[in-house]
């Protein structure tokens, strides 16, 4: 009697579609990797190139390599290179803060301006500046990231205490959302009554604002930026399987205690730092991971995380451009491009999340 033959390549089909389908994602996320690097880059550019000492990218390229005129090498490499710098990367900071809190939440409109995080530094940032500053005193740069971390913790940790009593996400965002309006109200209370002789930039800077960028400022802001990015690349794995959930999360060897408690701090500190260097910048965290994972087609963090970190540096130096130039000598405060920017696409995620 003839046996019958077995059917081996039952299991093989869907393991091919598989790893067919992951390869082209990847190919996806290298595509648009490099597409977003080069906006970023014709950005970072035109950001030099304009204002009111107008240059060429030829004179760039003169200016930058120490020639050209005294008045414009001063401009170029004194004011418009950190503050271009400093915005690429506190955008990118931005968005990776706004990711880790979306996949801690499990909540798409969840970021640092909304839960009140940046709120709380920027409070804290602006009593270290009036009591420091109004003593006579110099405030560093790192003592700024310092106090700012301080003030986000702490927001952070009254965000979390909430979570513990309410299960609505729509609830808990709600609550973000007045801890961050009592925080701001203060501030503003705070800027109000505060000696404009001696604490310099106090108002741009609570409104948000890259023009206190500095050399000196930039060197923290560099270090901490690239180091926690690298950090939340590394989680990439742990982050996919908390994505699925707790439970499955444990099942793989995840120590789930110790990742909340990672991108709770990783988080805070990245909005911290862009409140220590540049106040409230709105948006940026929801808008950026959402267009990220819309341009790579996937919710993987290994392909969204580099994309997420290009996405809002790109979103914060093309605002930043608008914000100097679009009424110039007049120069807008960036949140305020920002939210004009930001606003309507996280309304149109939000409708398209509802439709059929």
């Amino acid at each position: 009697m003839r046996s019958p033959k077995l059917n081996m390549s039952g299991g093989a089909a869907p393991a091919k579609a598989n790893a067919a389908a992951s390869a082209t994602r990847s190919r996806r996320a290298i595509v648009v990797a490099t597409l977003l690097t080069c906006a970023l880059v014709a950005l970072m550019l035109a950001s030099l190139c304009t204002g009111s000492v107008p240059t060429t990218p030829a004179d760039v390229a003169e200016l930058l390599l120490g020639g050209g005129a005294e008045t414009a090498r001063r401009v170029l490499w004194e004011i418009r290179l950190p503050r271009v710098l400093t915005a690429t990367l506190l955008g990118g900071a931005l968005s990776l803060s706004g990711f880790l809190l979306q996949t801690f939440f499990a909540n798409p409109i969840a970021d640092p301006f909304v839960l009140g995080v940046s709120s709380g530094a920027r409070l804290a940032v602006a009593l270290a500046m009036i009591v420091v500053l109004g003593g006579n005193h110099v405030m560093s740069s790192w003592l700024s990231v310092a106090v700012a971390l301080a003030g986000s913790l702490a927001t952070m940790g009254i965000v979390l205490a909430i979570a513990r009593f309410v299960r609505s996400q729509s609830t808990l965002i709600v609550a973000g959302v007045m801890v961050g309006s009592a925080c701001s109200a203060a501030t503003n209370f705070l800027v109000a009554f505060a000696d404009d002789t001696s604490i310099v930039n106090l108002h741009n800077w609570s409104q948000g604002s890259f023009s206190g960028a500095s050399w000196p400022a930039l060197a923290p802001i560099v270090l901490i930026v690239i180091t926690l990015s690298l950090v939340v690349f590394a989680l990439s794995k742990p982050l996919g399987a908390y994505q699925l959930g707790e439970g499955y999360a444990q099942s793989v060897g995840v120590n789930v205690r110790a990742l909340r408690l990672v991108i709770v701090l990783v988080s805070s500190v990245l909005s911290g730092c862009v409140a220590a260097f540049a106040g409230p910048i709105s948006f940026v965290g929801i808008a950026a991971p959402h267009l990220a994972r819309m341009a790579v087609g996937s919710s993987k963090p290994l392909l969204v995380i580099p994309a997420c970190f290009l996405m809002g540096a790109v979103f914060c130096c093309g605002c930043d451009l608008v914000a100097r130039t679009l009424f110039a000598p007049v120069e807008l405060s960036v949140s305020a491009v920002t939210a004009v920017v930001g606003a309507p696409i996280v309304i149109a995620l939000m409708l398209r999340r509802r439709m059929p």
